[in-house]
């Protein structure tokens, strides 16, 4: 395997991600939206924490009606920030984009969140309406700075978007993202909102547990941390509520009941990169997300997009907090271990 072109979602083809955080006054959260070509994606999604906050799961049960959704959005603020669905819907809704039913259509739009109240200052200062908008704005190249609101890169890692507050546990966390291309041409792709209870780190030796799964070069900057950086190593209280959430695609045709098995498996990757994961204060969630651009896989090959699913989850939790930024509750890796930093090649 390979990674794709940017080593992020959008080199799954048709993707397209967009980022929009507030960080002062108060704030400090963000929403992250994926959002497909018109006709839809296929979607399923596999909740394994005990503390989740979502909308529209439901729908993604292959016994249920609706076969394509129009968007996934990720984002901080708990419950309150599932609002920022409201405002993807609303341009959705205005660009004639859903299920369609009598009179217009209704835009599909499952959503998930993380735990980041307060981070910013202020407990209610939240994702809202407008801010799921700016996102989708930003996926679809229409963003408009204004009213504290800031932007990144779709391909970009770190304290930006859902990830701005996000905390790992007791380092700073974030967006992470990652891809793989498989020798028959198929690409499978992650993005990771990395809020864990649990710790990044090997038990063992403090290096990011999701560099084991890196591609030839990814993670070659890095190295084990000295003992000593390891030994002084102590972590703040964590928090008393956290989770990841995130996606999985490919670019193959997928059914929803598959699609809820690439989720599924991309949390053995979750499970891989963070310990413990799917803890009693975690809502770990993860959507699974088909284009079809592609023929459907068969049974060896659909093994191989499952494999590549879990692999690429764990690289992209490696690149959030490799990406994060630092701050007096919440250290950058490379600062917390400085030992770890190698050449860059």
């Amino acid at each position: 395997m390979k990674p794709g072109p940017t080593n992020s979602l959008v080199d799954v083809a048709g993707l397209r991600v967009g980022h929009a955080h507030r960080d002062g006054g108060g704030y400090r959260t963000g929403t992250t939206v994926v959002v497909p070509p018109p006709e839809g994606m296929v979607a399923g999604v596999d909740v394994r924490g005990a503390a989740p906050g979502t909308r529209e799961t439901e729908l993604l049960d292959p016994r249920n009606l609706v076969e394509r959704v129009h968007s996934v959005v990720l984002t901080g603020g708990s419950a309150y920030g599932l609002d920022a669905a409201t405002g993807v819907m609303g341009r959705l809704a205005d660009a004639g984009i859903g299920f369609s039913v009598a009179g217009g259509v209704v835009p599909i739009v499952p959503a998930a969140v993380i735990y980041d109240l307060g981070r910013g200052g202020s407990f209610r200062a939240v994702p809202d309406a407008a801010l799921g908008a700016a996102a989708y704005d930003a996926a679809t190249d229409a963003a408009d700075p204004g009213d504290g609101i800031s932007f990144a890169p779709p391909m970009a890692n770190g304290s930006i978007g859902a990830g701005t507050g996000a905390v790992a546990g007791g380092l700073a966390g974030g967006i992470g993202t990652a891809s793989a291309v498989l020798p028959g041409g198929v690409t499978v792709a992650a993005l990771a909102v990395v809020n864990p209870h649990g710790s990044v780190l090997d038990p063992g030796s403090g290096r990011l547990a999701g560099t084991r799964y890196g591609l030839p070069g990814e993670f070659d900057h890095l190295r084990e941390p000295s003992a000593e950086d390891y030994a002084a190593w102590a972590p703040p209280q964590a928090g008393s509520f956290n989770t990841t959430i995130g996606v999985v695609a490919t670019d193959v045709s997928l059914s929803k009941a598959q699609c809820g098995k690439l989720a599924g498996v991309a949390h053995d990757g979750l499970a891989r990169a963070i310990r413990p994961a799917h803890t009693m204060v975690d809502g770990d969630t993860i959507f699974g997300l088909a284009t079809c651009a592609l023929a459907a896989p068969g049974q060896e090959d659909f093994q191989d997009v499952l494999a590549a699913a879990a692999d690429v989850f764990a690289r992209a939790v490696a690149h959030a907090v490799l990406a994060a930024t630092g701050r007096e509750d919440a250290p950058a890796y490379l600062d917390v271990f400085p030992s770890a930093q190698g050449e860059l090649s």
